[in-house]
C-alpha cells in the first residue's frame, strides 16, 4: 500500500467563491493520509474545468504554479458534470491506483475519503459515499429524491439510494467502467454494474460555504429523466402495455355500445366521444415522444461524436 496512489478528481463549473478554499481542505485530507503511511506522499488533485465563465480555470493555473500537486483539465467548452468526471477518470487512470471524485463546493464530506481509503486497503474497489440524512435538503428535493429512487428500484434499475457522485474505485475499476462508451450516460446507475466488491461510507451533507447550487431545478429533472432513458427501456414497455390496455377497453366499448343499442338505450351526444378522442389523442403523443427521446438518443450514439473536448492540461 504504501506505493498506491491516490488522485482526488474535482469537476468544477464557475466555481471561483469556493475552489481555492476547497483545494486547501482536500490538500489537507491527502496530507493526513500520508501521514497514516498508507499511500507515502504519492496523492495529487486533478480539477476539470467544465468550461467555466468566470475566473475557475485562471485560479487552477495559480494554484498549480504554487503547487506541482495540483493539476487541471481544462474543457473547450460546457460538456456537463458527467463528461467532467469521465474525463478527469480517464486522465487520472493513467498514473493513479485509486481514484475519488467529489464536487468542488466540498457539500461532501471531505474527511471521509480516509475512510475510504481505508476501505480501499481491505479490499473494496468501489467505496461509495453515502448520506446518512438530507436534513439540508428542502421538503420538496427531499420527497422528490426519495420518491426517484423508489422509481428506479420499480424499474429494475440497481441503484445506492442516496449516492451521487463521491466515490472511490480502483484502477482497475474505473479501466472497466471506462470501456462502457455510451455518450448518454448516468455514473451512479453504471457503477454498480460493474461487479466489483464494494464499501459503504456515511456522511452528512453540509450547505454550500458560498457561491449558487449549479443543479436548478431544471437541471435536476433532465439529469433524472436521463438516468431512467439511459438505464432501462422500461417506459417503453409501459407503452406497450398502455396500448394493450387501451385495445382491450375499446373492445369493451364496443360489446357495450352493441347491448345498448340493442337495449334501446343509446344517448345521443358528443361528450363521451370527445373526452374519449382528447384521452387516447394524449396518450398518443405521450407515447411518441418517449420513443422519440429513445430514438433521439440512440442517434447520438451511433454518430460517435467525443463526449468532450479538451483544450488544456496542466500537469
Amino acid at each position: 500500500m504504501a506505493t498506491s496512489k491516490l488522485t482526488i478528481v474535482v469537476p468544477a463549473y464557475n466555481e471561483e467563491e469556493v475552489l481555492t478554499s476547497s483545494v486547501q481542505k482536500l490538500l489537507a485530507v491527502e496530507d493526513q493520509i500520508a501521514a497514516q503511511a498508507v499511500l507515502g506522499q504519492r496523492a495529487d488533485i486533478l480539477i476539470v474545468d467544465d468550461g467555466s465563465k468566470d475566473h475557475t480555470w485562471e485560479i487552477i493555473e495559480n494554484l498549480h504554479a504554487a503547487n506541482s500537486r495540483i493539476r487541471g483539465l481544462r474543457f473547450s467548452r460546457n460538456f456537463g458534470h458527467q463528461s467532467a468526471l469521465i474525463a478527469g477518470m480517464s486522465e487520472a487512470v493513467k498514473t493513479a491506483d485509486m481514484i475519488v471524485t467529489i464536487d468542488a463546493d466540498l457539500q461532501d464530506d471531505p474527511d471521509k475519503i480516509v475512510d475510504m481509503v481505508d476501505a480501499y486497503a481491505d479490499g473494496a474497489d468501489i467505496v461509495y459515499g453515502v448520506r446518512n440524512n438530507r436534513e439540508t435538503d428542502s421538503w420538496f428535493k427531499r420527497t422528490t429524491a426519495q420518491g426517484y429512487y423508489k422509481v428506479l428500484k420499480l424499474l429494475g434499475v440497481e441503484l445506492v439510494p442516496n449516492h451521487a457522485d463521491f466515490r472511490l474505485m480502483s484502477k482497475r475499476a474505473v479501466e472497466t467502467f471506462l470501456q462502457y462508451p455510451e455518450r448518454n450516460i448516468f455514473i451512479r446507475g453504471l457503477i454498480p454494474k460493474l461487479g466489483f466488491k464494494t464499501a459503504e461510507v456515511f456522511y452528512k451533507r453540509t450547505p454550500r460555504m458560498a457561491g449558487e447550487s449549479k443543479y436548478p431545478l431544471k437541471k435536476m429533472l433532465a439529469f433524472a429523466w436521463d438516468g431512467i432513458t439511459s438505464l432501462t427501456i422500461a417506459p417503453v414497455r409501459f407503452i406497450l402495455i398502455l396500448g394493450t390496455l387501451s385495445c382491450l377497453l375499446a373492445v369493451g366499448m364496443v360489446v357495450y355500445a352493441i347491448v345498448m343499442t340493442m337495449l334501446g338505450l343509446t344517448v345521443h351526444g358528443w361528450s363521451a366521444l370527445m373526452v374519449s378522442l382528447w384521452f387516447v389523442g394524449g396518450i398518443q403523443m405521450i407515447s411518441l415522444g418517449v420513443i422519440g427521446e429513445y430514438i433521439g438518443k440512440l442517434t447520438t450514439e451511433v454518430k460517435h461524436r467525443p463526449r468532450y473536448t479538451v483544450q488544456t492540461i496542466l500537469d
